[in-house]
């Protein structure tokens, strides 16, 4: 599967630990990367300074949803996994 064009969900919902050019630091769950384009896409897709972690996380029907919806299915299914993911404070 593909990702479908103006989702981004995998670029906003989840946190990410490690540095991305333009924020040091990574950035928090729900924050959409300083990576991402007016298109929706992201500008070192294929890049070496593009994190790991996001290289390993891949469009499928379980995260994406069956149909095209903009990212709606996939926001809640990333949100949700982050909450049960979260370490305990």
């Amino acid at each position: 599967m593909n990702c479908r064009s103006g989702c981004a969900a995998c670029c906003t919902a989840p946190s990410i630990s490690s540095p991305i050019p333009g924020m040091p630091s990574g950035k928090p769950a729900g924050v959409p990367c300083i990576q991402l384009d007016e298109q929706l896409r992201c500008k070192i897709f294929g890049q070496p300074e593009r994190p790991a972690v996001c290289g390993q996380l891949q469009a499928n029907v379980e995260m994406c949803g069956p149909l095209d919806d903009q990212g709606q299915f996939a926001r809640i299914y990333l949100t949700r996994l982050e909450q049960l993911t979260r370490p305990d404070t």
